[in-house]
Protein backbone atom coordinates (compact mmCIF):
# COMPACT_ATOMS: atom_id res chain seq x y z
CA UNK A 1 0.00 0.00 0.00
CA UNK A 2 1.49 3.55 -1.31
CA UNK A 3 2.47 5.47 2.00
CA UNK A 4 -1.21 7.27 2.47
CA UNK A 5 -1.65 11.56 3.50
CA UNK A 6 -4.22 11.86 6.11
CA UNK A 7 -5.62 15.02 6.50
CA UNK A 8 -6.89 14.85 10.31
CA UNK A 9 -9.65 16.83 10.42
CA UNK A 10 -10.64 17.92 14.85
CA UNK A 11 -12.80 20.04 16.95
CA UNK A 12 -9.87 22.26 17.54
CA UNK A 13 -11.69 23.58 20.59
CA UNK A 14 -12.36 20.25 22.35
CA UNK A 15 -10.17 17.47 20.72
CA UNK A 16 -6.18 19.05 20.17
CA UNK A 17 -5.30 15.95 22.48
CA UNK A 18 -7.20 13.76 20.47
CA UNK A 19 -5.45 14.45 17.89
CA UNK A 20 -2.01 14.85 18.88
CA UNK A 21 -2.61 11.13 20.16
CA UNK A 22 -4.05 9.73 17.24
CA UNK A 23 -1.22 11.23 15.04
CA UNK A 24 1.74 10.64 17.39
CA UNK A 25 0.52 7.13 17.54
CA UNK A 26 0.08 6.99 13.83
CA UNK A 27 3.74 7.73 13.47
CA UNK A 28 6.12 5.72 11.05
CA UNK A 29 7.67 3.60 14.03
CA UNK A 30 5.12 2.81 15.81
CA UNK A 31 3.24 -1.02 15.78
CA UNK A 32 0.41 0.53 13.19
CA UNK A 33 0.88 -1.03 9.57
CA UNK A 34 0.24 2.69 7.84
CA UNK A 35 2.20 6.13 8.92
CA UNK A 36 -0.46 9.20 8.87
CA UNK A 37 1.03 12.36 7.51
CA UNK A 38 -1.06 14.95 9.49
CA UNK A 39 -1.40 18.28 6.98
CA UNK A 40 -3.92 19.60 9.52
CA UNK A 41 -3.94 23.33 10.59
CA UNK A 42 -2.24 23.57 14.05
CA UNK A 43 -3.36 27.18 14.58
CA UNK A 44 -6.11 29.99 14.17
CA UNK A 45 -6.35 31.79 10.69
CA UNK A 46 -8.43 34.46 9.11
CA UNK A 47 -11.15 32.68 7.53
CA UNK A 48 -10.44 33.49 3.82
CA UNK A 49 -6.87 32.12 4.84
CA UNK A 50 -7.97 29.19 6.32
CA UNK A 51 -10.53 28.13 3.84
CA UNK A 52 -7.71 28.65 0.93
CA UNK A 53 -5.19 26.53 2.86
CA UNK A 54 -7.51 23.83 3.93
CA UNK A 55 -8.83 23.50 0.74
CA UNK A 56 -5.22 22.87 -0.72
CA UNK A 57 -4.11 20.44 1.54
CA UNK A 58 -6.99 18.38 1.61
CA UNK A 59 -6.94 18.09 -2.16
CA UNK A 60 -3.17 17.07 -1.49
CA UNK A 61 -4.24 13.59 0.37
CA UNK A 62 -5.47 10.64 -0.01
CA UNK A 63 -7.80 10.89 2.58
CA UNK A 64 -9.59 13.24 5.40
CA UNK A 65 -10.00 11.12 8.70
CA UNK A 66 -12.32 13.14 10.99
CA UNK A 67 -11.91 12.84 15.16
CA UNK A 68 -15.08 12.55 15.95
CA UNK A 69 -15.16 13.80 19.78
CA UNK A 70 -17.91 14.40 22.33
CA UNK A 71 -18.52 18.28 20.77
CA UNK A 72 -18.41 17.70 17.51
CA UNK A 73 -21.81 19.15 17.06
CA UNK A 74 -19.87 22.49 17.64
CA UNK A 75 -17.20 22.60 15.27
CA UNK A 76 -18.54 24.18 11.97
CA UNK A 77 -14.80 24.00 10.36
CA UNK A 78 -14.85 19.77 10.67
CA UNK A 79 -18.26 20.64 8.16
CA UNK A 80 -16.44 22.90 5.72
CA UNK A 81 -13.36 20.33 5.75
CA UNK A 82 -15.27 17.22 4.77
CA UNK A 83 -16.90 19.47 2.43
CA UNK A 84 -13.59 20.40 0.58
CA UNK A 85 -13.17 16.53 0.84
CA UNK A 86 -16.01 16.29 -1.20
CA UNK A 87 -15.27 18.87 -3.88
CA UNK A 88 -12.15 17.40 -4.58
CA UNK A 89 -13.25 13.64 -3.92
CA UNK A 90 -11.29 12.61 -1.26
CA UNK A 91 -12.07 10.31 0.47
CA UNK A 92 -13.66 10.65 4.49
CA UNK A 93 -14.28 8.41 7.24
CA UNK A 94 -14.67 9.20 11.20
CA UNK A 95 -12.63 7.91 14.31
CA UNK A 96 -14.25 8.05 17.37
CA UNK A 97 -12.35 9.59 20.26
CA UNK A 98 -12.39 11.05 23.79
CA UNK A 99 -15.35 8.59 25.12
CA UNK A 100 -17.61 9.55 21.87
CA UNK A 101 -19.48 6.77 20.35
CA UNK A 102 -22.57 5.47 18.18
CA UNK A 103 -25.14 8.00 19.86
CA UNK A 104 -22.32 11.25 19.47
CA UNK A 105 -23.64 14.20 17.25
CA UNK A 106 -21.87 13.62 13.89
CA UNK A 107 -20.40 16.40 11.61
CA UNK A 108 -22.59 17.09 8.47
CA UNK A 109 -21.36 15.52 5.91
CA UNK A 110 -20.13 12.44 7.69
CA UNK A 111 -22.29 9.65 7.59
CA UNK A 112 -22.50 7.10 10.62
CA UNK A 113 -21.41 4.13 8.40
CA UNK A 114 -18.09 5.71 7.72
CA UNK A 115 -16.94 5.93 11.78
CA UNK A 116 -14.80 3.62 13.10
CA UNK A 117 -13.83 2.52 16.78
CA UNK A 118 -10.04 3.92 17.60
CA UNK A 119 -8.54 0.06 17.50
CA UNK A 120 -5.30 0.34 15.07
CA UNK A 121 -6.78 -2.48 13.42
CA UNK A 122 -10.27 -1.23 12.37
CA UNK A 123 -8.49 2.56 11.61
CA UNK A 124 -6.16 -0.03 9.22
CA UNK A 125 -8.87 -1.24 7.73
CA UNK A 126 -10.54 1.84 6.81
CA UNK A 127 -7.65 3.03 6.00
CA UNK A 128 -6.97 0.52 2.44
CA UNK A 129 -10.80 1.06 1.97
CA UNK A 130 -9.99 5.14 1.68
CA UNK A 131 -6.83 4.30 -0.72
CA UNK A 132 -9.41 2.12 -2.94
CA UNK A 133 -11.88 5.33 -3.58
CA UNK A 134 -12.82 8.89 -4.65
CA UNK A 135 -9.62 10.18 -6.14
CA UNK A 136 -7.30 7.36 -4.86
CA UNK A 137 -8.89 4.89 -7.90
Amino acid sequence: MATPRAFVSFDFDHDENSRMLFVGQGKKDSPTPFEVHDWSSKSVLPQAQWESLISTKINSCHMVIVLVGRSMGSASGVAKEIQFARDNNVPVFGVYVDGAGAGSTLPTGLARGRVVTWTWPTVANAIKQMMGEGKNR
